[in-house]
């Protein structure tokens, strides 16, 4: 762009920078949405907003090409989000660019070789962790956030703090479950953390921190490259973890 363009640009960048903070959007959001911006500006070597509403489909057309689904779902949010709240105009986006949807179950033999694979490390709190991740449908670092306080066993639900999109909700606590975390806090009697930092009973009961987030990957990576010889493996471990029926609100079997 040359002097006056990149002025432009760069003063409209910022506003939508500023923007994204004030809409409260998480910052994985904020990168991905200033990123979307800068990527169409890129390309037609211009501001943001001397675009006409034939050129986004070339653009998006181009970008099938070189971009994952995942990036060409967000760019249009990103571009629409800038016009709506930076040029204050309205702009219908959704037809330019559509994905198919696809809908696939869960591997059957890839949950019978989950189950193999809880148990094939005798460490209570990672054999709780993956149980509870599992059964709960919940993220690492959700299962992490775990507090004392947040389990409610009389109604058999979970309070979980900052999940997708900063927003807490209420998850189902399965009685298996439930029994497992019971059965690990026993050995540590942490007055606030299931899951505390720490090897040793004494470290865990005084932690006042979760255990380290590192740790659990590893642990993670390490079971996959166990797994990865069995005919069961199942290469996206960890969305598997979240992907169950607990996860839409039906209480699992077994567990009554």
């Amino acid at each position: 762009m040359n002097k006056a363009p990149q002025k432009r640009y760069d003063s409209l960048y910022r506003k939508h920078l500023s923007a994204l903070k004030r809409q409260g959007k998480a910052e994985s959001s904020i990168d991905l949405y200033s990123r979307a911006i800068r990527r169409v500006c890129e390309y037609f070597d211009s501001p943001p907003d001397t675009l006409n509403q034939e050129q986004p489909e070339g653009y998006f057309e181009s970008l099938i090409s070189t971009h994952s689904w995942s990036t060409i779902k967000v760019d249009p949010n990103g571009l629409q989000f800038f016009y709506k709240h930076v040029l204050k105009r309205h702009w219908q986006w959704l037809d330019i660019v559509k994905p198919s949807q696809e809908r696939h179950l869960p591997d059957a033999l890839a949950l019978k070789g989950l189950e193999r694979l809880i148990n094939s490390t005798r460490e209570r709190r990672y054999q709780t962790f993956i149980l509870t991740c599992f059964r709960m449908g919940l993220r690492l670092g959700e299962t992490l956030g775990i507090r004392m306080a947040d389990i409610d066993s009389e109604r058999g639900l979970l309070y979980v703090h900052q999940a997708k999109g900063k927003k807490d909700r209420f998850a189902l606590l399965p009685k298996l479950t439930l029994q497992a975390l019971r059965a690990y806090w026993a050995t540590h009697r942490n007055p606030t953390l299931p899951f505390p930092r720490g090897h040793t009973p004494e470290e865990q009961c005084l932690a006042r921190t979760p255990m380290d987030r590192g740790d659990t990957e590893v642990f993670q990576s390490h079971c996959q490259q166990r797994w990865h010889s069995q005919s069961d493996y199942h290469p996206h471990f960890a969305s598997l973890l979240r992907h169950t029926p607990d996860r839409h609100g039906r209480q699992p079997t077994g567990d009554s």
